[in-house]
């Protein structure tokens, strides 16, 4: 089973495609040579002048005395090839072909290999057992975006630049035992082992199938294999990539040890472990002892770069499986994570005023401590490490909703898009459409003055409760074809659909997939009926704390520190009311608390800015 992504599948669900063109807005405001500096600096190439750096330099960890400088500029290339395989974008494609024409001219001022913004010392450092922060994390970003533009943007000279950069990496590796390099290891080496996987799979060459093994990480994945936890208390991150390039490795070798320690990964960091709310699972970028969040409630949370890396390799899991709750865990992270920790924006208007920023770049950290605030990176003086996988992140917000193998099509997010795919020689497309059962398309108050009048605004007079899904088909000739829809673990209850209209005889059950095998012919309509409600997840560690839920949100009440709820947690409906839920032409998520001492305005967590707010709540 394949993913079905890039140009055939395009979304039109409009929260996705703000975040997806403020995402392309910011990959090409930024400066190519500011990008480039550390790269020309380390080639001793001409920079913007002698004897002073160039004004308004990129900060952080970009700054040319950070040891991470230059990683971020592989995850521009990488978003941009992402972005341009979404949309063929021509304006991305030549500033990222201009850029890798540079990095050509670094590479042969280096001597024909070295191609990095750091310089090869730091590796010789590690080697002796120097601390040095990451060199291996730098330029896997440099690796992952060359790849990722021949691969998505098809530019040949990106790889050639990659093959020739990993001539070094054999060249070093080779000049150390097998011990003395399990130390090195030691030193985070990012997604290495991913690079060679991929590079494998692309050249065929043997050089690979060497690095491959030199930089099996047998410290950690043979604990793994051994069913043991090597994961408490240590950095998330730092695994997390190493894992995705097992994940790959299996991919392109078919050995079945790759899949194992992928698979007691996720046993290990997930399964056996559990989550907050959201979907998060680290603390201070660790992750935290199994099944007790409660000790972890902090200001450092939910590290954006796990969130990222961990739907990743649930997507992994999900195309060997096809099990419903690896996109189950896609979807809470995505909502919560994904969309809670990047480009929010500002709902005021008509002259109202938070005294804050009307929007919000990216929050390294989700806090789940009572009264946590996210704390807003900025666009240049930052380029922390989620600066990175932010800019990836939005640039595939087309993935992860549909699956193919043959004639079925597994369909796993509900969000309006159009999936393209052929079924033996015939163009088959499905257009899924969510009806929000508004009655209206009266969204602000510079909407057209004329207003059709509809039923529907007194027959759903309140918040409906439910996302109504619909599916219609498209095809020239009628086509055989088995579809899978997941329905969700949140869904209230049992999901009726229809066909054309008419009841169908199977209804879905949350968490499992319902199928649906019949000819379809052109205009068909599939229609899903998922019916949502508040309810309570207790915090794991501490049954006493409740956080709440409305259908795959995460809701958050809007209070600078811990309240008590007197109530029934297993009534959560008779805690959390509907509050202003109509704006326009929109249903807004939006709560308050009944019968409590403080009435506490709740709202997706996705959707808060600069309040202070509390994830978890004690019951009583």
């Amino acid at each position: 089973m394949k993913e079905l992504r890039g140009k055939n599948v395009q979304i039109s669900d409009t929260v996705l495609l703000r975040r997806a063109a403020e995402n392309k807005k910011y990959l090409l405001s930024l400066d190519s040579d500011k990008l480039l500096l550390n790269y020309r600096l380390e080639a001793g190439r001409p920079t913007e002048n002698y004897g002073a750096l160039p004004k308004d330099i990129h900060g952080g960890w970009e700054f040319p005395t950070c040891q991470l400088r230059g990683h971020f500029l592989g995850h521009w290339l990488s978003a941009a090839a992402l972005e341009y395989d979404r949309t063929g974008d021509r304006e991305l494609l030549g500033k990222a072909q201009n850029i890798v024409d540079e990095l050509e001219l670094c590479q042969i001022d280096n001597g024909g290999e070295w191609v990095a913004s750091i310089p090869e010392k730091y590796f010789t450092w590690i080697g002796r057992g120097k601390n040095v922060w990451a060199p291996h994390y730098t330029v896997h970003k440099t690796f992952m975006g060359l790849i990722d533009v021949y691969r998505y943007c098809h530019y040949d000279k990106a790889l050639k630049i990659a093959d020739a950069f990993a001539d070094w990496f054999l060249k070093y590796s080779e000049s150390f035992t097998k011990e003395a390099f399990d130390d090195v290891l030691d030193f985070e080496t990012g997604g290495m082992l991913e690079v060679w996987a991929d590079m494998l799979e692309i050249t065929g060459k043997y050089k690979y199938k060497k690095l491959l093994e030199t930089y099996y990480r047998g410290r950690l994945f043979d604990k793994l294999l051994a069913g043991e936890d090597p994961l408490t208390n240590m950095h998330a991150n730092t695994t997390i990539p190493e894992v995705l390039g097992c994940a790959r490795a299996y991919e392109v070798t078919g050995d079945e040890r790759w899949r194992k320690i992928a698979e007691a990964y996720w046993e290990c960091a997930v399964t056996s472990r559990g989550s907050f709310v959201t979907g998060g699972q680290t603390c201070g970028e660790v992750w935290t002892p199994k099944h007790n969040m409660a000790s972890r409630l902090g200001d450092k949370n939910q590290e954006h770069c796990t969130v990222y890396n961990m739907m990743r390799l649930a997507g992994f899991l999900f195309e060997w499986t096809k099990e419903p709750k690896y996109a189950q865990y896609i979807e809470k992270n995505l909502y919560n994570g994904i969309m809670a920790q990047s480009y929010w924006k500002s709902s005021d208007s008509h002259g109202q005023n938070s005294g804050h920023p009307e929007e919000g770049l990216l929050t390294y950290f989700l806090p789940m401590r009572a009264g946590g605030k996210k704390g807003w990176a900025s666009k240049t003086s930052d380029f922390f490490c989620c600066h990175g996988t932010v800019v990836q992140a939005n640039a595939v917000l087309n993935r992860y909703m549909y699956y193919r193998q043959e004639e079925e099509l597994y369909i796993c997010q509900y969000f309006d898009s159009t999936a393209e795919f052929d079924i033996n020689g015939e163009k088959v497309t499905i257009e899924q459409k969510e009806d929000t059962l508004s009655g209206s398309f009266h969204l602000s108050s510079t909407s057209p003055a004329r207003q059709a009048i509809s039923d529907v605004t007194a027959k759903v007079a309140e918040h409906p409760d439910v996302k109504m899904v619909y599916f219609a088909i498209h095809t020239k000739d009628p086509v055989e074809l088995k579809l899978h829809f997941r329905i969700p673990e949140w869904v209230k209850e049992n999901v009726q659909v229809t066909i054309n209209g008419e009841a169908y005889a199977k209804t879905g059950r949350p968490g499992e997939f319902l199928v649906i095998e019949q000819s379809l012919k052109d205009g068909d309509t599939i229609g899903l009926k998922l019916l949502k409600s508040v309810k309570a997840v207790s915090l794991e560690g501490d049954e006493k704390k409740v956080a709440f839920t409305y259908g795959p949100l995460a809701l958050v009440g809007l209070c600078d520190s811990e309240k008590t709820l007197t109530a029934d947690k297993e009534n959560p409906s008779d805690i959390l009311k509907h509050s202003n839920e109509r704006e326009w032409g929109s249903w807004k998520d939006s709560f308050i608390t009944t019968g409590q001492q403080d009435a506490i305005r709740f709202i997706p967590i996705k959707d808060v800015g600069y309040d202070a707010y509390t994830v978890y709540f004690p019951i009583k």
